[in-house]
């Protein structure tokens, strides 16, 4: 009886560790539970950078990105940076903020590659009515065919004795067009070498000849006026895709853009004080100076951590609305030396629609209308920073026109 209670409980146990699973098996099964713990993590983790990346309300926002109480959605908070390029082309309450500087930028690239470019008409086209009474007092038996042959805009006219009669009248059918304004006697003595040239003509010719040789005058504050614009728009658009990133990388931006704003103030006063007293070096470099000294002083400050404050948004537009209004006193200053020139009160004008423009961009700034009007209606588009972009855009573009002025005043008066 013993052996046969033996005999069943080792069959027993036999049976046990038959029916047990093998190390494989079990080695398997720990593999399936763990591989779904990783899928549903996995799957966790997709979750949440696609909520991540989602647009957020402002109450959800983390603090540095907490600007302007009365936009109430569609931000971007913390996105990684390959999401933050490609959102450019998506629309979030910063998609305007980005497309109307940089749309901005590529305007004044236009502008300085075509200013460089093209040779400005500075030419005054009104002395080229002695140019009659100039070849008429030359020997037209020589300089016919040579005339006929450097300008074909001229009619082909075989009866020499109606030539003096009629060129007055055919010079104005000539194509100047593409043509530099200060070569144009540089053609013409090129045509006729003998004739035309200073050694060969008389006194009165050489009179006559002299408003049209004049040589372009140096471009450089016109430039630096470009190249200030295009670092202010460039870095403001950047600086609105880029600082919903991190809060180091917003940081960094916005102290970029507001060296921006600075560098455009100070590089706007380059071109009309510099025309304005080139004739008088003193007064040129000492208002050159003193802008140029207030505006590194303004980007210093602006690099300064609590300059960045959102309380401070009244304070920085102050002190870059108090920068451009010192450009009042060269303004007067000019239009006190050159009361008799039509361009000053012209360049003035511009002047003063470029400062209202500015103005009224850094007062809507300030105050945050419209959307302080209706909180949420212009999340996407209309609020006050759109509209502050746009108006710098403009004001830049109308000291561009302005600019052109006084290249062409300087360029045909001189001193």
């Amino acid at each position: 009886m013993f052996l046969h209670t033996a005999e069943m409980i080792g069959g027993a146990y036999e049976g046990l560790v038959a029916t047990r699973p093998a190390p494989e098996k079990i080695n398997d099964y720990l593999d399936y539970e763990e591989g779904k713990a990783y899928l549903k993590e996995g799957k966790g983790v997709r979750l949440w950078k696609k909520l991540k990346d989602q647009l957020v309300e402002y109450n959800s926002l983390p603090s540095y990105l907490r600007d302007n109480e009365y936009i109430l959605g569609y931000y971007r908070a913390e996105w990684p940076l390959k999401h933050i390029f490609l959102s450019i082309f998506s629309i979030h309450n910063e998609t305007l903020n980005v497309w109307t500087h940089l749309i901005g930028f590529f305007l004044f690239l236009f502008l300085t590659i075509y200013t460089a470019m093209k040779a400005p008409t500075v030419v005054d086209f009104n002395s080229l009515r002695h140019l009659p009474k100039m070849i008429g007092k030359a020997d037209l038996n020589k300089i016919r065919l040579e005339l006929l042959n450097c300008l074909p805009s001229l009619p082909n006219m075989p009866d020499l004795l109606n030539f003096k009669n009629e060129l007055h009248a055919s010079l104005y059918s000539l194509d100047f067009s593409s043509l530099s304004g200060w070569n144009v006697v540089e053609l013409l003595t090129n045509c006729l070498p003998e004739q035309l040239s200073i050694n060969g003509v008389k006194d009165e010719m050489v009179d006559a000849l002299s408003p049209l040789r004049v040589h372009p005058i140096t471009r450089w504050p016109f430039f630096v006026f470009l190249g200030g614009a295009m670092f202010c728009l460039l870095a403001s658009s950047t600086c609105h895709l880029l600082s919903c990133h991190s809060q180091r990388l917003s940081y960094i931006m916005l102290r970029i853009d507001y060296a921006g704003i600075a560098a455009l103030i100070a590089t706007s006063f380059y071109p009309p004080v510099y025309y304005s007293f080139m004739c008088n070096p003193f007064l040129c470099f000492l208002y050159l100076g003193f802008i140029t000294l207030m505006g590194t002083a303004t980007i210093a400050f602006s690099l300064l951590p609590f300059f960045q404050k959102p309380w401070f948004r009244k304070y920085r537009a102050s002190l870059f609305f108090l920068m451009g209004f010192s450009g009042v006193a060269p303004i007067i200053h000019k239009l006190i030396l050159h009361k008799h020139q039509p361009e000053a009160l012209q360049t003035t004008g511009y002047e003063i629609l470029m400062g209202v423009l500015y103005g009224l961009g850094a007062l809507i700034y300030a105050t945050r209308i419209p959307e302080r009007w209706m909180p949420g209606k212009f999340d996407i588009a209309g609020h006050s920073h759109q509209l502050f972009h746009v108006l710098v855009v403009a004001g830049a573009y109308t000291h561009y026109r302005d600019g052109l002025v006084y290249l062409k005043w300087r360029d045909l008066k001189g001193c």
